[in-house]
């Protein structure tokens, strides 16, 4: 019988896993998953992390360490986030070097008011994690568009942009 995911990557598409916990991290499954060649990226928002930190007691720890910092639900999303985006972008590395760097991606979503204020959210997204196969993911709204326009746009040497496009033609973040 032939492999489903074999025959969507041999048409040249790639299966990601629309969830994130960091029990998939921690038991080895992520990696196992990658290993058998059945995922090839990992999408995230903060809804998914929701229901990955009200599912069981994996976050007890970070959620200790974050409750006397008064940060935003938001703030803590992005904390406890990057570190498991961090942790599954290197599980992915190698499907991100073997594919010329145009999959392995694992996708973090920037939410914001305004495009400056998205601009600066994938910023510090990025400087977060701090992996090449971030992907950031911004709000299709019109603040978000031109957030968008203005992170891939080419670098000059008055400014430095966050994006660039890929090959595959996702925005992938790059460093500045």
């Amino acid at each position: 019988m032939p492999d489903p995911v074999q025959n969507l990557s041999d048409a040249g598409q790639s299966v990601w896993l629309d969830s994130i916990s960091r029990e998939l991290l921690t038991s080895g499954e992520l990696k196992h998953l990658v290993a058998k060649g059945w995922i090839h990226g990992v999408t995230s928002n903060p809804t998914i992390f929701q229901k990955a930190v009200a599912s069981g007691n994996d976050y007890d720890d970070a959620l200790r360490r974050l409750a006397g910092r008064n940060l935003s639900a938001y703030d803590a999303f992005v904390e406890i986030g990057s570190e498991d985006i961090r942790n599954a972008a290197d599980v992915l590395r190698p499907v991100y070097d073997a594919s010329g760097y145009a999959d392995g991606f694992v996708s973090f979503e920037a939410q914001a008011a305004g495009t400056e204020a998205m601009i600066d959210e994938a910023h510090r997204m990025w400087r977060a994690v701090d992996r090449p196969n971030l992907m950031i993911k911004i709000p299709g709204v019109p603040a978000g568009v031109k957030a968008v326009e203005e992170l891939i746009a080419p670098v000059s040497t008055s400014t430095s942009r966050c994006c660039s496009a890929s090959t595959s033609t996702k925005a992938s973040p790059r460093h500045t």
